[in-house]
């Protein structure tokens, strides 16, 4: 781990998947502050969360090969899961998931190396905002 400021960045590896927060939000629309509240999140472990030196709700930076995003920080509501971050499907975790498909026709979504990292200060930027950034135009 290397410092940054006042907290560290640690590695872990990312999932991705769907949750029921997000299909709700979803059915009201990408848009939608429910979509972006259940979206826009990074499941991290509580001891995780004080190796990075964050708490529940901060803002990190979750940055793999392929990219990197800023995201809220929430504990993984049951179980434990140290050395797991997951990001819910959606915008988000495609900024961290990159394209390759390894030539099975599916980009990875599961089980590869991301740094999390505090970043606070740091804006979670909306869905259009992060479509701008991402692919350089407006939303029409």
């Amino acid at each position: 781990m290397k410092m940054i400021g006042m907290g560290q960045k640690t590695q872990l590896t990312l999932i991705t998947g769907r949750t029921i927060d997000q299909g709700v939000g979803k059915e009201l629309g990408k848009s939608s502050q429910e979509y972006y509240d259940t979206a826009a999140v990074c499941f991290l472990d509580p001891v995780d969360m004080t190796k990075i030196g964050i708490k529940n709700g901060a803002t990190v930076q979750v940055t793999s090969k392929f990219g990197s995003v800023t995201v809220k920080a929430k504990h993984f509501q049951r179980g434990c899961h140290v050395g797991l971050a997951f990001i819910p499907c959606g915008l988000w975790a495609n900024a961290v998931c990159g394209d390759d498909t390894y030539s099975m026709g599916m980009p990875l979504f599961k089980g590869f190396p991301v740094e999390v990292e505090a970043a606070a200060g740091k804006p979670i930027l909306t869905l259009d905002e992060l479509l701008k950034e991402e692919y350089g135009k407006e939303v029409p």
